[in-house]
């Protein structure tokens, strides 16, 4: 006896709901699983160490769910990570013995324009292969897998291959300072991710994200700029990655030209495991937060529980491919 259409109707709301709902259960199940093998997993100090930890990644995989909205991806962000955490420590620091050989007689600059420095090289960047992907009609695979390798060549170039490190307590501060009992890039995390959730769902620009990821051709008939849009989203990341490189060169207290290596793995990994689809169109900051937590957990459990190294680099791929099954099955299931 076939279903009603009623019944079709309920069932695809509840697939609806257990899509939108699965990384949070996920996630509590995560929880529950490693406090029970390993009891210390819940203290504080742990839990603010996860939370610091999802941070940094956290704060580019916020910028990476406006790109895959609109059927995009990035693949630079980790390289460029590591090139704009080097200009801030060149700002910072007063020079280094690289390409760049500058001097401020030994003192650097202020925080602030180390920061700047970071901020404005990441979104440059990412306006350029904006431009390239929009304009030039350029794969963004291709166009970002050209800037992965760019940007850490001029990171190593900066850097001569060293580290830069040594900085005063003020620039220090934005990665390891506390407010109260909170680190502060987890307030900085938190601010991004509040923002970036209402430029979403409260402004035509966050509208116009989800209508170019529907449908490119659609949006464009309807008088939306997909072209505008695409190099806007590609800056978003870029400056997001600019803050991420800041915050990471102030945390390590060094930058180097390694540093963000396979954060452009991870930040894809929190967004598609918080539900927003490769597909475009469909997904969240909100989500992008839990998925972040999510292998922020996963992650520091199989630490905690001596897992391998290697193995935890099995047990994310196989992760991300089942998050991308499922949300391929939910989508089909909940039409």
């Amino acid at each position: 006896m076939s279903a009603s259409p009623a019944d079709n109707l309920t069932r695809a709301r509840i697939f609806a709901l257990m899509g939108k709902l699965a990384p949070l259960i996920f996630l509590a199940i995560l929880v529950i699983i490693f406090a029970g093998l390993q009891p210390r997993f819940l203290m504080p100090l742990n839990l603010f160490n996860i939370l610091r930890q999802v941070s940094i990644y956290g704060i580019i995989a916020v910028g990476m769910t406006f790109v895959i909205l609109i059927r995009g991806i990035d693949l630079s962000v980790g390289s460029l990570v590591a090139m704009t955490g080097l200009f801030a420590a060149v700002i910072a620091h007063g020079g280094t013995d690289g390409w760049l050989a500058l001097s401020f007689d030994g003192s650097g600059l202020h925080w602030g324009l180390a920061a700047l420095a970071a901020i404005l090289a990441g979104t440059l960047a990412g306006l350029l292969q904006g431009m390239a992907v929009a304009w030039l009609s350029v794969p963004a695979f291709i166009v970002t897998l050209g800037g992965m390798t760019v940007f850490r060549g001029i990171a190593l170039t900066i850097g001569n291959g060293g580290p830069i490190s040594g900085f005063d307590e003020a620039f220090g501060w934005w990665g390891r300072g506390m407010i109260g009992p909170v680190p502060v890039p987890v307030l900085i995390f938190a601010a991004v991710a509040v923002t970036a959730w209402l430029v979403l769902t409260q402004t035509r620009f966050g509208r116009a994200v989800y209508a170019v990821g529907s449908n490119p051709d659609a949006a464009r008939l309807s008088g939306i700029n997909v072209s505008g849009v695409t190099v806007l989203v590609y800056g978003l990341i870029g400056f997001c990655s600019g803050l991420g490189g800041f915050v990471l060169a102030s945390r390590l207290n060094s930058a180097e030209s390694v540093a963000g290596t396979g954060y452009e793995l991870t930040a894809i990994a929190a967004v598609v495991i918080g539900g927003t689809s490769l597909y475009g169109g469909t997904g969240g900051v909100a989500g992008t937060v839990i998925g972040a937590l999510l292998t922020g957990v996963l992650l520091n459990g199989l630490v905690i529980l001596n897992v391998s190294p290697y193995t935890q680099q099995i047990l994310v791929g196989l992760i991300i491919v089942a998050a991308v099954a499922f949300d391929h099955f939910i989508k089909r299931r909940s039409r």
